[in-house]
């Protein structure tokens, strides 16, 4: 019988997080404490731009970002949030979007599937995402399991279960 397998990654739905961030922009937009303090959610490229005229109201307009994207489904450990900095009269906080593994993540998560999962589990990095194979399938829905409580600091998902 030929081996199981399924990789783990970590990608944030494009869309999802669209759909997040123009809730986001509509809640600022209604919102009562935000009126006439400049409070915006845009994208700028790749990264959410958030802005505000007090370094307070753009910690608040970044709490609506997370609250919709937790509602959407998207774990904050994708979310790379950089701290508010000044610009001209504005204050503003770059949000990335983490995808796929780091390197050292990934040397991480497979130390801790050859320690922790059973035997007959084995690890690959590729690039950034990881195989996880085995001839068990109950044996990899073991390490799913493992994956998911573990605490790491990447939002895991699997994918190609076969």
């Amino acid at each position: 019988m030929a081996d199981s397998s399924f990789d783990v990654v970590s990608k944030v739905d494009k869309m999802e997080a669209d759909n997040a961030v123009n809730q986001a922009r509509k809640e600022v937009e209604q919102r009562y404490d935000f009126k006439n303090v400049g409070a915006e959610v845009d994208w700028s490229g790749e990264k959410i731009l958030l802005k505000a005229n007090t370094e307070e109201r753009v910690k608040a307009v970044l709490d609506v970002l997370e609250s919709k994207f937790v509602k959407r489904g998207i774990s904050l450990k994708s979310l790379d949030a950089g701290k508010p900095y000044a610009s001209g009269k504005e204050f503003r906080v770059e949000v990335g979007l983490k995808n796929g593994i780091e390197q050292d993540a990934a040397k991480k998560i497979s130390k801790l599937i050859r320690d922790e999962a059973p035997k007959s589990v084995k690890a690959q990095i590729q690039g950034d995402e990881l195989r996880v194979s085995s001839k068990s399938r109950d044996d990899l829905q073991a390490t799913m399991s493992l994956l998911k409580n573990a605490d790491l600091d990447v939002a895991l998902q699997f994918v190609n279960l076969r």
